[in-house]
């Protein structure tokens, strides 16, 4: 029987359906590594009918080999001085880091960097957070690694955004006959980056199942997550004075499609 993580439930419940999130746990990936020995390795064995396979993106990056190296960027006057600006969070700083802002530099060129960073601090004054990475575009909300605390093999390269998610995801269903999509989630929040086709328009319906991060944010090494129906409570019918309690708020999950697709191209 696969086990929660560390600080996560197995189970969540969404409206009136309860939902496992089984965690698989597999060796270190690196970019040698094939995306159909994993599923075969570690997704097929756990697999039922009707279960969710849901695919961290830092995992398909590396395996798509999305990689920039440390040794290989040179951090000039802008990357240093822009970084100051930017929002730091216990859960790494994105682009506070330096090296992460040479590289969003470097992919989307320093005059719209200067102008989503200015139009981001204008943002902050009216409780406006996130303009930064909506207008520098370029998958930049999705750069990864310079970061070790985990595994220290993060230190010395980035790791891009994924491409062609839907299209993987579509790939993989039609071979393997498993619905499957992309996700980036941390402890702040998450994002769906590509789902099969059994999946469209199910998207919000996922990142309420994930919302709790339930891979976990540090070394738990689970960047898999098998989601699957538990049971049906009918809690209406139980008590039909009282009122049903969803444990996940549907509305504080927001999926943009459009968004999702321009940085997919």
């Amino acid at each position: 029987m696969l086990e929660p993580n560390p600080g996560k439930k197995l189970e969540i419940e969404t409206e009136d359906q309860k939902w496992l999130r089984l965690p698989i746990k597999t060796h270190f990936i690196t970019p040698d590594d094939n995306l159909d020995f994993i599923i075969q390795k570690y997704i097929l064995p756990y697999l039922k009918k009707e279960d969710i396979v849901c695919f961290g993106q830092k995992i398909i990056s590396i395996l798509q080999k999305r990689i920039v190296y440390k040794k290989d960027i040179k951090v000039g006057f802008w990357a240093k001085f822009l970084s100051k600006f930017a929002t730091k969070t216990p859960h790494g700083f994105s682009v506070g880091n330096p090296l992460k802002m040479q590289v969003a530099i470097n992919m989307a060129g320093l005059p719209r960097i200067i102008f989503a960073g200015i139009i981001g601090e204008i943002g902050k004054l009216f409780g406006k957070r996130g303009l930064f990475y909506k207008l520098a575009g370029h998958q930049i909300n999705e750069l990864d690694g310079f970061y070790g605390e985990a595994f220290k093999e993060y230190a010395e390269m980035g790791i891009l955004g994924p491409k062609n998610c839907d299209k993987l995801c579509k790939e993989i269903e039609e071979k393997y006959n498993f619905a499957c999509c992309v996700v980036d989630v941390n402890d702040l929040g998450g994002n769906i980056l590509g789902v099969s086709p059994s999946l469209v328009g199910k998207e919000k319906l996922i990142l309420q199942i994930l919302r709790d991060n339930p891979a976990g944010q540090g070394n738990e090494q689970t960047p898999i997550i098998i989601i699957r129906k538990s049971q049906i409570s009918n809690l209406k019918s139980q008590n039909h004075n009282s009122k049903v309690k969803t444990k996940i708020d549907p509305k504080s999950c927001t999926y943009d499609k459009s968004f999702f697709q321009e940085r997919n191209k």
